[in-house]
């Protein structure tokens, strides 16, 4: 059976990424353009500023990628791009390079949703086993999702407002820590203990998640605490701010594992790379006889790697696009 090579792009957010995948889980190279340091400044992602940056660095990104690999466009069977959701010029910048290079190379276009890629991104560290049951969890998204077979999504819940990664970065800002604050509330966590009394998000029958409430319930701790004139312990609060997140987190997905008969987790998005939620799965998962799967940490974040492993199931089941295709700054994953 010939070899499948898939030129893979995203550029959803602030990472310019391009990548060569081998038949699905093989990953031959892959550069990442981080802009993170560009942001920290602000505090936070600037879209204009991460469009104009992917806009200067992408050619030079695919230029590195093709010779990292010793390959040529001629070896590339397809190209594969994140298309969305995302933020809407960063996403532009991506579609509109794949698109050009399928135009002129005439090779097949395979637009795939940034969720899908994030869960695509399992396969690069071992074969995923169906159904399964992935939880995502990034700056942007917090989802389950059921899968019966390869690229069968069906979305069972999901966040009601603030993503769980958007909500440690908001956490992380009221207690002065700097941009990005989720993993730095990580560490913190680990060197606390659960002493600030924090409410357990939607504690409910559902399979949503809702973290503004937590977040808000942070805010006022904080605020009401100064007024008293009393020190915040920041190593404390994020131990009871995380723990009420991975409590909730885990409790949920324990549930939909059960309710749907399904033995095989799989997590994905920035958010796996937490060391409070993998320790807790772990735990969870080798209690209840779970198959738990955890990509590394590099294939947490966003990267072009998951998008080609991705891509390449999608394009077995035919889903290539034409070249008018347009981005999506929010589409549902179906």
């Amino acid at each position: 059976m010939k070899d499948v090579y898939v030129l893979a792009f995203e550029s959803s957010c602030d990472e310019t990424s391009v990548s060569i995948i081998k038949n699905g889980y093989e990953e031959i190279a892959t550069v990442v353009l981080s802009q993170m340091d560009i942001h920290a400044s602000y505090g936070g992602v600037v879209p204009e500023i991460a469009s104009r940056n992917h806009v200067e660095n992408i050619t030079i990104v695919i230029e590195e990628v093709l010779n990292k690999s010793t390959l040529t466009m001629n070896d590339i069977d397809l190209i594969a791009v994140t298309y969305g959701p995302g933020l809407i010029g960063s996403l532009l910048v991506g579609l509109q390079a794949a698109k050009t290079l399928a135009f002129i190379y005439n090779k097949p276009l395979v637009p795939v949703h940034h969720i899908a890629g994030h869960i695509y991104a399992n396969n690069l560290f071992k074969p995923m086993r169906f159904p399964l049951i992935a939880l995502v969890v990034s700056g942007g998204h917090t989802e389950l999702v059921y899968m019966k077979e390869d690229y069968s999504f069906k979305k069972i819940g999901g966040t009601l407002d603030d993503a769980v990664g958007e909500a440690y970065d908001k956490v992380a800002r009221v207690m002065g820590l700097k941009y990005p604050g989720g993993p730095l509330v990580d560490v913190l966590a680990h060197e606390g203990k659960d002493l600030y009394t924090l409410p357990l998000p939607l504690d409910d029958y559902s399979y949503n998640f809702s973290f503004s409430g937590l977040k808000s319930a942070v805010i006022n701790l904080v605020h009401n605490e100064k007024q008293r004139g009393k020190e915040i312990d920041n190593k404390n609060l994020a131990c009871s701010f995380q723990t009420r997140v991975v409590d909730i987190l885990t409790k949920k997905t324990l549930k939909a594992l059960k309710e749907y008969n399904v033995d095989n987790l799989i997590v994905a998005g920035g958010v796996a790379a937490n060391k409070g939620l993998r320790e807790k799965l772990e735990k969870l998962c080798e209690q209840n006889n779970i198959n738990l799967s955890i990509p590394p940490v590099r294939y947490c974040t966003d990267n072009a790697a998951m998008i080609g492993a991705a891509g390449y199931y999608a394009y077995k089941l035919g889903k290539t696009s034409d070249l008018d295709i347009n981005a999506k700054s929010n589409d549902e994953l179906v």
